[in-house]
């Protein structure tokens, strides 16, 4: 058997992974540019626009008939993948309508979310009193652990790998 026969499949099983996995959202009618402290500084302006926002978990809570999350925002890659090597843009409350698995939702995990932004909540942390931009989730992406990676498969002419 001639292991050329065993190339266009081998590719083909290649293509599939390399499109499978990792946070599809529709960002269509979504401001991609809104970043939480943005709509902090315009709630009345940004209320009830769609956004696309991502970061760490600091605190899960959930309550009667939602979650909430405290997030630690961070820019998103064009994956939608929070870059934690960037400066943070200050915490946002996640909104989740029914209930999600606290231990899943962690502190120090990582997710994205597609959402209307809701308005603000005063709050604080630790000592300190924090305004928080809330965002009603529609749609919600908990990353796995590494499920996105430095290391990276890219397909072109020839095959390469890079950072």
């Amino acid at each position: 058997m001639s292991y050329l026969r065993l190339l266009p499949a081998l590719f083909a099983v290649l293509m599939l992974n390399a499109c499978a996995g990792g946070a599809r959202f529709n960002t269509e009618e979504v401001d991609l540019s809104l970043t939480p402290q943005q709509a902090l500084s315009e709630a009345q302006l940004q209320q009830g626009k769609r956004v696309l926002w991502g970061g760490m978990v600091i605190n899960s809570t959930n309550l009667r008939e939602q979650t909430r999350l405290e997030v630690l925002a961070y820019p998103l890659d064009s994956d939608h993948y929070p870059q934690t090597d960037k400066a943070p843009y200050g915490r946002f409350l996640l909104l989740k309508e029914g209930y999600l698995e606290t231990v899943d939702y962690a502190p120090g995990r990582l997710v994205s979310v597609l959402g209307r932004f809701s308005g603000t909540n005063k709050g604080k942390v630790d000592e300190s009193e924090y305004t928080y931009p809330m965002v009603q989730a529609e749609q919600l992406h908990l990353w796995g652990k590494g499920e996105k990676s430095d290391t990276r498969l890219h397909f072109g002419i020839g095959v390469m790998f890079g950072r």
